[in-house]
Formats: C-alpha cells, sequence, structure tokens
C-alpha cells in the first residue's frame, strides 16, 4: 500500500506561505516549550519560597516552645500547615489543613534541611507544592509540612494550550504577512507578464510599468524594458536592412531583364557581345551583394567561431601584397602586434578596408600597424575625398549613400563598411573615421595579447 503523497502547493504564493509557516513553526515550538518550561520553573521556585519560609517559622516556634495549634499562616499565602509526629499523626495544623489528612509521609533524611517537592495526592485539591523539614534535630523529631496548591493555569493544560494558541497565532501571522509579501511582488510580475502578452513583433513601442524601489522586481522591470528597447533597435533595423537590400537587388535586377527583354523584342538590333557583358556586370553586382549579405548573416547569427593568435601586422601585409588596385599602397608594420580572432574575418575587414581605399583615393594608400598600451591599431590612409564629420557614423551603416563623390557607381555593394565594423565590435574592437589633413583614415583597435 503505497502512501499518499504530500500536498505541496502549485503557486509561488503558496509555496512561499506554507515554507514561512513551516519555518516560523520550527522556531517558535522550541520557543514556546522553552517558555512553558521557564514560567513552570518560576511559579514552582516562588511557591517554595514561600513554603520554605513557613516551615521555617514553625520549625523555629516548635523550638522555642511557642508553637501554637492552630498554627498561623506565615507568610498568608502559606495556607496549609501540618506538624506530624513519628508515628504519621498531626500534632498541630494551620486553619486550612485542619479537616484534611497527612498531607504526606515523606521525611527529611538530614536535620535542619528543607525538601522541596511536588505532590498529587488525587484529591480535588489537586496537587502541590510542599517543602517538609524536621522540627528536631534527631531523625525521630516531628516534621512540619508547608503546602500551596498548585495554580490552576499550571495545575491543567492551560499553559500549554496558550502557549500553542500564541505558537499558531504566530505562525499564521508570519504565513499572511508571507501571502501578502508574495503577493505583492508576484502581482507586479503578472501585469509584466500580461503586458508582455499584449506586445507583438508588429508593435514593439510598448513598455513595461516600472515600480518604484531597487528590490529585484523593479530591476526586473527595467531590464525587461531595456530588453524590449534593444529588441524594438534590432527589428527596426532587420526592416530597414531588408526593405534597403530588396532596393539594391532590384536595382541590377530589373537593368538585366530590361535588356533581355529589349534583346527578345528586336533580336535583329542585338550585340550578342554587349548584352552578355552587361549582363554579367549586373550579375556580378548581385552575386556580390547577395556575398555580403550572407556574410553579414552568418556573422550575426552563428555560434564562436575557432580563434586563434594572430600577427596583424603580418596578416594586414599578406593582403597588401595581394592587392593589385590603381593606386600604390606604402605599409609601417610593426611586428609582433598580435591580436585573438578568426582569421577568416579580420582578413576580410582588412579587404575592406583597403577596397573601400581603393575606390576613393587619389594618388596614395598607407597602410600601419601599431600596438599602443594594451591595444592593436591598424590605421588604412587615403588621400581621397574627405568625409564630413557629420556622415562619418553614416558610412558604417549598410547601404548608406552619401554625396556623389562617394556614391557606390565606383563599384562598392555598400555594406563593406559595415561588415568591417561588424567584424570589429564580434572581435572586441571600434572601427572609426579619424581627423587628417588631406583624404581619410579608418582606425581599427583590437584587444592585444602578450
Amino acid at each position: 500500500m503505497s502512501l499518499p503523497r504530500p500536498v505541496w502547493p502549485r503557486t509561488i504564493r503558496g509555496q512561499v506561505t506554507v515554507l514561512a509557516v513551516l519555518l516560523s513553526g520550527l522556531f517558535l515550538i522550541p520557543l514556546g516549550v522553552a517558555a512553558d518550561t521557564v514560567i513552570r520553573h518560576t511559579v514552582a521556585d516562588r511557591m517554595w519560597d514561600q513554603t520554605r519560609e513557613a516551615a521555617a517559622r514553625v520549625v523555629a516556634a516548635y523550638r522555642d516552645g511557642t508553637m501554637g495549634n492552630p498554627i498561623p499562616p506565615v507568610p498568608s499565602t502559606v495556607k496549609i500547615i501540618q506538624v506530624a509526629g513519628p508515628g504519621g499523626h498531626v500534632l498541630a495544623s494551620s486553619e486550612g489543613a485542619r479537616d484534611i489528612p497527612l498531607i504526606s509521609d515523606q521525611r527529611p533524611a538530614v536535620p535542619g534541611r528543607s525538601v522541596d517537592y511536588t505532590l498529587c495526592p488525587g484529591s480535588p485539591e489537586g496537587c502541590f507544592y510542599v517543602t517538609a523539614e524536621l522540627a528536631g534535630g534527631g531523625p525521630g523529631s516531628p516534621v512540619v509540612y508547608a503546602a500551596v496548591p498548585t495554580p490552576g493555569l499550571l495545575s491543567s493544560r492551560l499553559l500549554d494550550v496558550a502557549v500553542a494558541l500564541h505558537i499558531a497565532a504566530l505562525a499564521a501571522l508570519a504565513g499572511w504577512l508571507a501571502w501578502k509579501t508574495a503577493d505583492r511582488g508576484l502581482r507586479t510580475i503578472m501585469n509584466i507578464q500580461a503586458e508582455l502578452a499584449h506586445i507583438t513583433v508588429s508593435d514593439l513601442s510598448r513598455r513595461v510599468r516600472e515600480p518604484p524601489g531597487d528590490d529585484e522586481i523593479s530591476t526586473l522591470a527595467r531590464t525587461v524594458n531595456s530588453t524590449l528597447a534593444r529588441l524594438e533597435h534590432s527589428v527596426e533595423q532587420q526592416r530597414r536592412f531588408a526593405a534597403d537590400a530588396s532596393h539594391e537587388l532590384r536595382t541590377p535586377i530589373a537593368g538585366l531583364r530590361a535588356q533581355l527583354e529589349e534583346a527578345r523584342l528586336h533580336p535583329e538590333h542585338t550585340d550578342l557581345a554587349t548584352l552578355v557583358n552587361s549582363a554579367l556586370r549586373d550579375t556580378d553586382r548581385v552575386e556580390a551583394i547577395i556575398t555580403d549579405l550572407l556574410f553579414m548573416a552568418r556573422l550575426g547569427s552563428s555560434g564562436p567561431a575557432v580563434q586563434e593568435s594572430i600577427d596583424l601586422a603580418e596578416l594586414a601585409g599578406g593582403e597588401v601584397l595581394r592587392q593589385h588596385g590603381r593606386v600604390p599602397i606604402s605599409t609601417g608594420l610593426q611586428p609582433g602586434v598580435t591580436v585573438v580572432g578568426v582569421r577568416t574575418q579580420l582578413f576580410r575587414l582588412i579587404d575592406n578596408l583597403l577596397d573601400n581605399a581603393q575606390r576613393h583615393a587619389s594618388t596614395m594608400i598607407r597602410v600601419e600597424v601599431s600596438g599602443r598600451h594594451d591595444s592593436a591599431v591598424l590605421t588604412v590612409t587615403n588621400d581621397g575625398d574627405r568625409i564630413p564629420e557629420e556622415y562619418r557614423e553614416r558610412v558604417f551603416q549598410r547601404f548608406a549613400r552619401l554625396d556623389e563623390s562617394r556614391s557606390r557607381d565606383r563599384g562598392g555593394t555598400g555594406l563593406g563598411l559595415a561588415i568591417a565594423r561588424d567584424v570589429a565590435i564580434a572581435h572586441g574592437g571600434t572601427l572609426h573615421v579619424e581627423d587628417v589633413p588631406e583624404g581619410t583614415r579608418f582606425v581599427l583597435r583590437l584587444p592585444m595579447i602578450e
């Protein structure tokens, strides 16, 4: 027969409340038991102080021969006082003990030393705190018994019930406070959940309400809003990118289609060689754009690539030797400037910078590599048209168009510099334009290793 599984709340509120009740119970139950014990011992010590005082006074009166019958209760709270002879008969008693039999038959073993104990004779009076003391110096001397009944709160289960009720009330209060605290926090989370449920890709401008304070839930709300802002910015970029890409691809495809349709309508007036060359140029442009788009997609969505230590000067020098452009390239390469990265991606970055320089340079291109503090710095400078300061960030946008002097009619796809910056950022570096007296300088900074 399998035992029933314990019932455990499914909600966080219920779980927090149950845990609060259990933990408070684990703390309060020992505290309640200790309190009950302390109360009982305190009351007992107080009662025995009174019975010892009464027994001592009667012993002194017996020895002085001044003991009367009935014995006056001193202190007045001790109503039951009896003096019993060796045979167990009552020699004298207080007024309150006149009609009751001998309260106890216990005799102290040592004269002059009292004995305190609790006695429950089974009578209607209940239990008693008793002090017994020999009245004389010999073992056969009379015994003085002084007793007070146990208070009603201690003689019954009232104290235990009162302590248990207090423990239950405090545990319930702890559970209620835990419930209210969890409810306050979870209500905010539920509001965040409701807001997020209404946010769609078509409308990412909505934000969740940020509660005041610096607690975890407030931090969560701020983090959600920050994430939504980044997501909105990313989606907006993707939309602009898709629109720009479709426009850039449409232009060469439309030109190619127009040429082919013209050749089909008027074949007798079509120069086949001219048609093929023009179609190949448009096809090359489409292929270049698609290649760049695929590279950017892989760079942004693929997992971590294999990285290695790369001598940036050696990599740049090899790419310079491969260049056969119209403008000569001079170099100033400091050896031993090492970075960690993906060789093919850094190669593509340098190639794009050199290709951009070849399109816009007039008579000179210079490539320099140096180590500055903890950074590896690569600069590509050309003496072409300067980029106005207000356009120096725009040139890194995808399919960005500046003035006619820097248009893509010179052969670019409009993605080279955007790819270069994405590669720099992916390697923990930066790429930007710096001021030079004449022309343009692109500066790449990457973390350098020893």
